[in-house]
């Protein structure tokens, strides 16, 4: 029976690698939203970016989108509106529901911030040797798998 080399690693297990991806993503994620610097709140910036992607959205199914009750979404669209990012519009299907719809400015607020993550994230890639860009550039579809983005 072999035991690993001083230099190679045993294999993790899978909770070990699970803590460790939770903790590297958790990292990850905290210097993303401080590199971005957008003054908001975590609620505002996912809410955001939520009706940037998605297009108008009711109030109630943005809150159901984002997983919060309609009152508190309703203060985070406030606050957005006053900020002038978010802007109500009649819906135009049905006069009597409004919709939240991001302005020019909160598309041009979310597009400076991902410039900022993507231009720390591209200098820190940069760092790496070729077979650590390799493995990186390997495990993004994983990644993606294991964030709901791309099924089996």
């Amino acid at each position: 029976m072999s035991t690993p080399s001083p230099t190679t690693a045993p294999p993790l297990d899978g909770a070990e690698i699970a803590a460790r991806l939770r903790l590297s993503a958790t990292r990850l994620a905290r210097i993303l939203r401080q590199q971005a610097d957008l003054g908001l709140t975590p609620s505002q910036v996912t809410a955001l970016a939520t009706v940037a992607r998605e297009g108008p959205l009711t109030l109630g199914a943005l809150a159901d989108t984002e997983h919060v009750t309609p009152p508190s979404m309703t203060k985070v669209v406030e606050r957005l509106e006053v900020l002038g990012l978010i802007e109500r519009r009649h819906d135009p299907l049905d006069g009597r529901r409004v919709l939240a719809a991001v302005t020019p400015a909160g598309l041009a607020m979310l597009a400076e911030a991902r410039a900022r993550k993507d231009a720390l994230l591209s200098t820190r890639i940069a760092e790496l040797d070729g077979d650590e860009l390799a493995r990186l550039a390997a495990a993004l579809d994983v990644l993606d798998r294991l964030a709901g983005t791309v099924t089996p």
